[in-house]
């Protein structure tokens, strides 16, 4: 079954690079660069095509031309495929394209040209293929960001040459931020499946851990500048974002240990990051700690202030205690005992009459 397997995607393979080589030549078509993504994107799981991958990466150096190229074959082709193979293949080639740190480039992608979000393969039961979904799903995810991520970097970078101007610490900030952002998921890429150790596998983790080694590294070397220049405005942010950097790097600490048991030769030696300055962080904390006494000390002047205002004093009401009411005619008789039994004796007639009432209306109008 399993030669079966990899002679229908050899054929498979086949088809598509004689469809590259029968199909109409246009100007903006590189018939080269495609039959060279169809080979290091193939169906084989047992090995990766580094040479054809570096063929690819360098026609993509030659001219950001072949980005259109690259952009369209390579979502072609992931947008047909139902193989597992295909796609993390896919991923890692464009990783590799990210990686050329070509700015004209990676300005260009933006995010990437499809989408694997919900990735799952159909050449295999679900059973059996559940961990590389996931694997897939991921790895685009992380993959996704990061790429929208340093492309956003290059335009912001440009805009303040031109303007000459310099980032500020909030914008550091924001930056650190997103670098976290992304090693949260980068950590989630892992094999979970007890069928996963598989070569491709093993190849795909071997950048994931380098990618990671990478991104934590500029986040202390981002918090490392920055700490100088954080004011009292900014010493909140910056205490948040250390302390997550300090839990960042005792999880990557448990994830090389879980890469190195898996058998990954990148995870071999955990590597030695620049550590953040234990008396930075100490003097962060007393400024945030001396900030929030004086904001408590604010408020409790406020309800003192509020406590202190002096309210009009209403008049007072006295209590009168006497046995002199003084009585007047209309209570006195609508109220008095006489005046009910002398309406219940002779009660007020009916007055009827046939002559028309007439009533004088009031002139509104005429003054």
């Amino acid at each position: 079954m399993k030669l079966w397997k990899r002679a229908a995607a050899a054929i498979k393979d086949r088809k598509s690079l004689l469809a590259v080589e029968f199909s109409r030549r246009t100007s903006y078509r590189n018939t080269d660069l495609e039959a060279a993504i169809i080979k290091a994107t193939s169906h084989d799981d047992s090995s990766v095509d580094y040479s054809n991958a570096h063929r690819v990466y360098k026609w993509i150096k030659a001219s950001p031309l072949n980005m259109k190229t690259l952009i369209h074959s390579l979502s072609s082709r992931v947008n047909h495929t139902r193989s597992w193979i295909v796609a993390l293949k896919s991923l890692m080639l464009l990783h590799g394209v990210l990686c050329c740190k070509v700015p004209s480039i990676l300005a260009e992608i933006r995010r990437l040209p499809f989408d694997l979000s919900d990735f799952t393969d159909g050449h295999s039961c679900l059973s059996k293929t559940w961990g590389f979904n996931i694997f897939v799903r991921a790895y685009f995810a992380f993959l996704n960001n990061y790429s929208f991520f340093t492309s956003d970097h290059i335009h912001r970078s440009r805009a303040n040459l031109r303007l000459e101007k310099v980032d500020s610490v909030n914008q550091q900030l924001d930056r650190i931020q997103k670098l976290q952002s992304l090693l949260d998921l980068i950590l989630q890429i892992r094999p979970i499946a007890d069928n996963m150790k598989r070569a491709l596998i093993l190849e795909a983790m071997d950048c994931i851990v380098l990618e990671s080694i990478n991104i934590y590294g500029r986040i202390c070397n981002g918090i490392i500048k920055i700490l100088p220049n954080a004011g009292k405005t900014d010493v909140a942010a910056t205490l948040k974002i250390v302390n997550k950097a300090t839990f960042q790097g005792e999880d990557l600490a448990l994830y090389f240990e879980f890469c190195r048991g898996f058998g990954i030769s990148n995870a071999r030696d955990t590597p030695q990051f620049v550590s953040i300055p234990v008396a930075e962080v100490e003097a962060m904390e007393k400024m945030v700690r001396s900030v929030e006494k004086d904001e408590q000390k604010e408020e409790e002047v406020v309800v003192e202030e509020e406590k202190a205002i002096v309210l009009l004093e209403k008049p007072r009401l006295q209590t009168i205690i006497t046995d002199k009411w003084e009585t007047f005619e209309d209570d006195e008789y609508c109220f008095s005992e006489k005046a009910i039994q002398e309406y219940h004796q002779e009660p007020l007639p009916i007055v009827v009459s046939n002559q028309p009432v007439y009533y004088t209306m009031p002139d509104l109008i005429t003054f």
